[in-house]
């Protein structure tokens, strides 16, 4: 016999015995009298009058499949049996359905099929938890999604979620390779490094004694490939954080990495930018305006309060320092003398949409403020003629020069409610900035329903590159330690470094949308001295900077390239495309916020065995 495999593969021998010819939500019209052996679900079974109606659901769709017994009392006996989610294969007849009967809900509305043979491929034996039909939108809890995902995933919205971010990694695939990227996996067992969450660690049974740490990023290894010589690199990567958990995070989660040689910051921003207006025009079919406003790290905290503003309204936060420092209102006047600040905002028309009782120890807006760490809420309301009103000293405190210096400064009017924040600047901009946020909803200044979509993307660029652990009493990379400081903040001698690295900006940036950071970046260091000092900044010894570093530090003497990059939030980007207010409707199998996975019932316990093997010992007591 000739078992030439090319013949093989082209099938010659033998006839493939496909178990579909067609996909549920693939038919239409234009298959009208064409003989179809169809697959999937069960969505639901009617009896009207001896004629027996299923709604057959795949993954493309659902399809209407009439049995009746005419065709035979066989088929029509097995149809009467059929429980919703039992798998079965349907061979048939597509024909018009009439007029009357058109459902122009789904695709495949205008036509059936005449069942002429059904098998059934698996039963469903038991009671389901929820059903899974797409005639019933009824709420589910996320505890019940998520123990029973498998069945979730059958949804529309699952199934619709995970296509579309399928069609958001294709999409940015394309792009990428056509800019000549090539995509590039790094480990994901590697050694444990200071900064940034707590790591993942795995004991390794062959180094005894030894272990690893799984990925928080990829960082070190793209800047390796840079070394290498790859020049464009790119990695839909999976990465790990052990930290505590909301809505937008996960403790693993995937971003998508992106590397570059050889290019400046404005060309990685504008790269950047094209791939996301790419992005929203292939899944949103929205055109993005490019390019994309930028703010400098200061502007937004004092305007914004936050390095991730959200631009879809006004409402910015004002300093008032000037007005207040000399003020007998001691409270606004000792915030400024101990070094704080005092900020307002200005609520439009706040006076008819916001009450006292609201603003007042108790009340719903006092309670955001007191979130944010502020022990009171000062406000004024500006009535006509632009007299002001207040509860509190503030009012019998402000002369007349000052009281319309600060409406002028600020834009206030009549009718306008002004809420103050007063203490450290740190807590000043939190509790205004989620005031801000809060009354945006609230307000209905944004949309709550996403009925207009705004789509309001910008960087913010100029982070310093240290911020205070007040903890520790230490210097930490606001980053990560590995951002390039801008030059004309440190001098061209590395003797200056020591003085001027701790106030240097860093060539960072972050794209933000709506007040959600969705990636960030920056220019690496790609000199070894620079990156020694930029470590020891940190409170890194010699020593630690060799044993945590040194190859990396060994990598940058050997004629590293300028080079930067970026990491996007995959999850968080899926998230804003759906619509969607968490990402773990975007992922398939996530975590709960305690992260566990309560459909596999992991972290789970290991094994005597397993852990005397690894040489580990467990100090939890169970109770």
């Amino acid at each position: 016999m000739n078992c030439d495999p090319l013949l093989w593969e082209t099938h010659s021998y033998y006839e493939i015995n496909k178990m579909r010819s067609n996909s549920c939500g693939e038919l239409g019209n234009q298959q009208v009298n064409l003989e179809v052996q169809l697959c999937g679900w069960v969505d639901r079974c009617r009896d009207h009058g001896g004629v027996i109606f299923i709604d057959l659901r795949d993954s493309t769709g659902t399809i209407q499949i009439t049995v009746d017994p005419d065709n035979g009392k066989n088929i029509f006996s097995i149809a009467e049996t059929l429980r919703n989610e039992t798998v079965i294969q349907v061979s048939g007849k597509i024909s018009p359905r009439p007029k009357d009967s058109i459902n122009k809900k789904i695709k495949t509305g205008e036509i059936e099929v005449i069942a002429e043979k059904i098998i059934i491929l698996n039963k469903v034996t038991e009671k389901l938890p929820f059903t899974v039909s797409i005639h019933n939108d009824e709420p589910l809890s996320e505890e019940i999604r998520l123990k029973h995902r498998y069945l979730d995933i059958r949804k529309e919205r699952m199934n619709k979620n995970l296509r579309l971010r399928h069609k958001t990694t294709k999409t940015i695939r394309n792009f990428l390779e056509n800019y000549n990227f090539i995509e590039v996996e790094t480990p994901i067992l590697t050694r444990s490094t200071p900064e940034g969450a707590r790591d993942y660690l795995v004991p390794s049974r062959v180094c005894e004694g030894d272990w690893y740490a799984l990925p928080q990023s990829p960082q070190i290894f793209k800047q390796l490939l840079m070394v290498g010589g790859i020049e464009k690199y790119y990695q839909i990567a999976r990465c790990f954080r052990d930290e505590d958990l909301r809505s937008d995070r996960q403790p693993e989660f995937t971003q998508l990495d992106i590397e570059m040689s050889f290019m400046s910051q404005d060309e990685i921003l504008d790269l950047n930018e094209k791939l996301i207006a790419k992005i929203w025009k292939e899944i949103k079919n929205i055109d993005l305006s490019l390019p994309f406003p930028r703010i400098s790290w200061k502007d937004s905290m004092d305007r914004y309060g936050t390095d991730r503003p959200d631009t879809r309204f006004g409402m910015e936060l004002h300093q008032v320092n000037e007005i207040f420092k000399d003020s007998a209102f001691k409270v606004f006047a000792n915030s400024i003398a101990s070094g704080g600040a005092v900020k307002c905002i200005v609520v439009k028309n706040g006076n008819s949409l916001i009450s006292n009782v609201r603003i007042k120890p108790g009340g719903d807006i006092f309670s955001e403020a007191q979130k944010a760490g502020a022990g009171g809420l000062a406000f004024i309301r500006v009535r006509d003629n632009n007299e002001i009103d207040s509860i509190g000293a503030i009012k019998d405190n402000l002369s007349e020069d000052n009281k319309n210096h600060l409406l002028k400064k600020i834009g206030a009017n009549n009718g306008d409610l002004i809420l103050f924040g007063a203490g450290s600047i740190d807590i000043v901009n939190k509790t205004l900035d989620k005031l801000r946020q809060f009354l945006a909803l609230e307000l209905e200044i944004i949309d709550k329903n996403n009925v207009k979509e705004e789509w309001n993307f910008l960087w913010v660029v100029d982070f310093p590159m240290f911020e205070v652990n007040t903890d520790e009493n230490r210097l930490e990379a606001m980053h990560h330690p590995f951002c390039c400081p801008c030059e004309n903040d440190i001098g061209n001698e590395s003797s200056e470094w020591t003085n001027k690295l701790p106030m240097a900006k860093a060539k960072a940036y972050d794209m933000v949308l709506n007040g959600l950071e969705i990636g960030g970046g920056s220019i690496r260091i790609h000199k070894k001295l620079l990156q020694q000092k930029v470590l020891e900044t940190i409170g890194l010894s010699s020593k630690e900077i060799n044993e945590q570093f040194g190859f990396l530090i060994n990598a940058l003497e050997t004629g590293a390239p300028p080079h930067g990059g970026i990491a996007f939030g995959l999850d968080r980007l899926v998230m804003l495309l759906s619509g969607e207010d968490s990402i773990r409707d975007t992922i398939a199998f996530p975590k709960t916020q305690q992260a566990r996975c309560i459909m596999s019932n992991a972290p789970s316990e290991a094994s005597e065995k397993q852990l005397k093997e690894l040489q580990v010992r467990s100090l939890h007591q169970k109770e």
